[in-house]
């Protein structure tokens, strides 16, 4: 269910994670060597949302729109997973409110002072103002990626 959508993120929340079994799930790890035995491998079912979302009720999806945060792994329609009931902390990356668009960004805290820092050089950083609407939407724990 589509909750918001902005010119930088487009906002999702999680599906009731009951209605799901999950998806298969071997527990033998990956080789990136030689193949194991197939024998060795133990089937069990995984959800995504049991491993992904600690906090349902403050736990949100936004999918990325853009370049700004190449640098930290966040590229063009990945999925985040978001969580408001985090306290924001230096060097996070966070979901922000300013002046009425959504975004994600690092955030740098000094001498009181807060930054929004975008992980590619192509794009400026952000010093928040008192002149600037601001709020810490939510902290980003896991990304999505499609391969």
């Amino acid at each position: 269910m589509i909750l918001h959508k902005s010119e930088n993120l487009t906002f999702f929340t999680p599906e009731d994670a009951n209605d799901s079994l999950g998806a298969l799930f071997f527990d033998a790890g990956i080789s990136a060597g030689f193949p194991s035995p197939a024998e060795d491998f133990k089937e069990q079912r995984l959800s995504l949302d049991r491993e992904l979302i600690k906090n349902k009720e403050a736990t949100f999806f936004a999918r990325v729109s853009g370049q700004s945060m190449i640098g930290a792994g966040l590229d063009d329609h990945d999925l985040l997973v978001i969580d408001r009931s985090l306290e924001p902390e230096n060097n996070k990356i966070a979901v922000c409110f300013l002046d009425g668009e959504f975004t994600v960004k690092r955030l740098k805290v000094q001498n009181n002072e807060v930054w929004l820092q975008p992980e590619n050089p192509d794009y400026p950083v952000i010093k928040v103002t008192s002149e600037n609407s601001f709020v810490i939407w939510g902290i980003v724990t896991n990304v999505i990626k499609k391969v």
